[in-house]
């Protein structure tokens, strides 16, 4: 498999810092994507979303094992443990803490772990799909039936997330994996894609809008799109995204 990607963080217009980070390394077992929100006063979550990246980067590629849930599993518990550990030795650190993405491209295989309210999705066959659920209040509202997906759209309290890194010493991780093509020559999903990002696109673009950007095959052109629109709509947040498309 191969892998072509772009990436973009901005600061948005309403904030004084980017809190987001994100990284795309490449390695000699594939390709490993990383995207974080961070959390907290100060320059705290600026701090905390480029630790985690870093520490997720170093400590995933530390590893040998073949089992490679496993990795990003133990590379975002040692994040968890960092971040704390860090936030414990400086006052103004206190309190910080930040969402995790974590994609891991092998061969045939997309392997992922979430923390949070930052999403991963995949795109192939010109259709669009929400891998990963977000670790928030209003999610719960609607899973529990309390709010409809529409009424979702306009709740106020859309940024309450439930789940952390760097929020307690123990962080539970969705952890998931997926197919990416039968290998057959007639099924070689040209366009198969991933994007990642944090709630600063996903607040402001819908899943209907995100799906007609990825359907174009050039990268840059579907960043500047996409970057343009949520800036028309005041890019009201720090907003950062990764897009890898994958071919055979």
């Amino acid at each position: 498999m191969k892998y072509n990607y772009f990436t973009l963080s901005k600061i948005g217009f309403k904030r004084y810092t980017n809190e987001d980070a994100l990284g795309v390394y490449e390695i000699p077992e594939g390709l490993l994507a990383i995207i974080a929100d961070g959390l907290g006063g100060s320059r705290a979550g600026e701090v905390a979303s480029k630790m985690c990246v870093e520490s997720i980067h170093d400590y995933f590629t530390s590893l040998t094992t073949s089992n490679y849930l496993e990795r990003i599993k133990l590379a975002v518990t040692n994040a968890n443990e960092t971040i704390i550990k860090a936030a414990a030795g400086s006052p103004h650190l206190n309190g910080m803490a930040t969402t995790a993405e974590v994609l891991f491209l092998n061969g045939i295989y997309a392997y992922w772990g979430h923390v949070g309210d930052s999403r991963i999705y995949s795109f192939s066959n010109k259709r669009l799909s929400q891998i990963t659920k977000d670790h928030s209040l209003i999610q719960k509202l609607v899973d529990d039936g309390y709010l409809t997906i529409q009424e979702a759209e306009t709740y106020p309290n859309k940024h309450i997330i439930t789940r952390a890194i760097g929020d307690s010493n123990s962080v539970e991780i969705d952890l998931s994996k997926m197919k990416l093509t039968s290998g057959l020559p007639d099924d070689p999903e040209d366009d198969l894609k991933f994007f990642m990002c944090t709630d600063g696109v996903s607040g402001v673009v819908n899943n209907s809008e995100l799906q007609a950007f990825l359907g174009e095959n050039n990268l840059k052109n579907i960043s500047e799109k996409l970057s343009k629109l949520i800036e028309e709509r005041g890019a009201p947040d720090n907003y950062s995204y990764i897009i890898i498309a994958c071919t055979k």
